[in-house]
């Protein structure tokens, strides 16, 4: 089920617009019976595909359907599947409850891991370009990496420590970790999937598939002279919440990990990996920006909630 509330209020206005239209909600009714391609759904509702793919990627924004590409005759489909049974909205959120919550938040910049394992292709880039030899992990230990905009590896993983400011009595609500990411391709490749796990404290919270590496044109932020290359140039920005009910990725379920499960007080700090399992299907490697490159603003964000005991 995915619940909703007016303290959600960005989410709630996107699966708001994407039930407000009725090819939308026959696309939804014929998910109902199970997956189908974008052509298949274009031929039961006489739509020509650019319009049904217009809309599913409305409905995959919100997260209401699933999409996954697959191999075709002529490069790759887009198969959908839908992703909730019940919507839930509540309207009514106790505002006293909300008022007693406390925030504690802090940016880690891309190139302050404490750990990693890289493997070619990798890098690391900044706006003055690639500052490290390419495809060298030994590099990747140099005190430049402190500068990185952008990290990029086949293999492997980053992980950070972020330091829990918070008392030690309080009770955590809710946490939430968001980056820019997209998978790593030889140049770039729209259609290259990667699977891209996050652990919390050791734990693993879930894994997210990548659809591709990005470059068909130039990053927000990215300098003039990288938007010459051929190279990787945006990402995606994607937010794991973990809640005393599960993990989710921009709000659409994950995993059952919960926040007890993180034992977050125990120590002053969280560990934080995000990396590529040795046993993944897809091992498409990771991009990782900062908050000069891409098209987001921000490091590696770290966002809780807590309230007192």
């Amino acid at each position: 089920m995915l619940e909703l509330s007016i303290y959600n209020l960005s989410n709630l206005q996107k699966v708001a617009h994407a039930l407000s239209s009725e090819v939308r909600l026959k696309i939804i009714y014929l998910l109902n019976k199970g997956t189908m391609n974008v052509h298949e759904l274009s031929e039961s509702l006489d739509k020509p595909v650019s319009t049904i793919a217009a809309h599913v990627k409305v409905l995959e924004d919100c997260g209401l359907i699933l999409t996954e590409l697959r191999p075709a005759t002529r490069g790759a489909m887009k198969v959908c599947a839908r992703n909730f049974d019940d919507i839930h909205i509540q309207l009514n959120a106790v505002k006293d409850q909300e008022k007693d919550n406390k925030y504690y938040e802090l940016e880690m910049p891309i190139g302050q891991y404490i750990d990693f394992h890289a493997s070619p292709t990798c890098g690391i880039a900044n706006h003055e370009g690639i500052i490290i030899p390419e495809d060298e992990p030994v590099h990747f230990y140099s005190p430049v990496r402190t500068n990185a905009q952008l990290l990029w590896t086949r293999k492997g993983y980053f992980e950070y420590k972020f330091p829990l400011a918070i008392p030690a009595d309080t009770k955590i609500k809710e946490l939430q970790i968001s980056l820019e990411i997209c998978s790593e391709a030889p140049n770039y490749d729209h259609n290259w999937p990667s699977d891209i796990t996050v652990w919390l404290n050791g734990i693993d919270i879930g894994t997210w598939t990548s659809p591709g590496d990005y470059g068909d044109r130039p990053g927000k932020l990215n300098p003039v002279s990288w938007s010459e290359t051929t190279s990787t140039q945006y990402g995606v920005l994607k937010t794991w919440k973990v809640t005393n009910h599960q993990t989710t990725i921009d709000d659409v379920s994950l995993s059952d990990i919960k926040l007890n499960d993180l034992n977050l007080l125990e120590n002053q700090f969280l560990t934080f990996r995000i990396g590529i399992k040795d046993d993944a299907v897809h091992k498409g490697g990771f991009n990782i920006f900062g908050k000069e490159f891409g098209d987001h603003p921000q490091d590696i964000k770290l966002k809780m909630t807590f309230s007192d005991n």
